[in-house]
């Protein structure tokens, strides 16, 4: 067994700069996870299983187009989950469209809460740091194409490695 993700990595400048801020905020995940939005969290599967999922993911992607992102500002799960994250502005219902095809197929599972884009900067700190994280990048803005989605494999260590990037390769609408 493997535990897999698949997620639209945050390009630079922009990974860089949340996760530091991440890491000054004292989250230990800035060490280990690059800044993303989730299409598919954390999951478990036999690695036996990596190559079909690999024409799946080649699949979604190629139907999939570029798509522009713009993230502003920042919310949070608080009080469900320990949260606070950058919005998406611009490209939520691409992420929505995409995170649904991923999930179906060889990787159907069912979600512990709803499927809601974001990027996370502060997860499970203690609330004044997650309000500081909250207040210090209320201002955050960027924009940025992505044209590719990552398939992950969590290593024993926790780091998050890329097994392979699957380019999006549908005619921009």
């Amino acid at each position: 067994m493997t535990t897999i993700g698949i997620s639209l990595e945050i390009p630079e400048p922009y990974g860089a700069e949340l996760r530091s801020r991440r890491a000054a905020y004292g989250d230990p995940q800035a060490e280990f996870v690059p800044t993303h939005v989730t299409l598919l969290p954390p999951t478990e599967v036999d690695a036996e299983t990596l190559p079909e999922i690999g024409e799946h993911l080649a699949k979604v992607a190629g139907t999939t187009s570029p798509f522009r992102m713009r993230l502003d500002g920042t919310g949070t799960f608080l009080p469900i989950s320990p949260v606070v994250f950058v919005q998406i502005a611009r490209g939520l219902d691409w992420c929505v469209a995409l995170e649904s095809k991923v999930r179906d197929g060889v990787l159907e599972r069912e979600l512990q809460f709803p499927y809601h884009p974001h990027v996370t900067v502060a997860h499970d700190l203690d609330e004044p740091r997650l309000e500081f994280a909250m207040r210090d990048l209320a201002g955050f803005q960027a924009e940025f194409d992505l044209d590719r989605l990552k398939l992950y494999e969590q290593c024993p260590a926790g780091v998050w490695r890329v097994l392979r990037e699957f380019p999006f390769e549908a005619d921009e609408d």
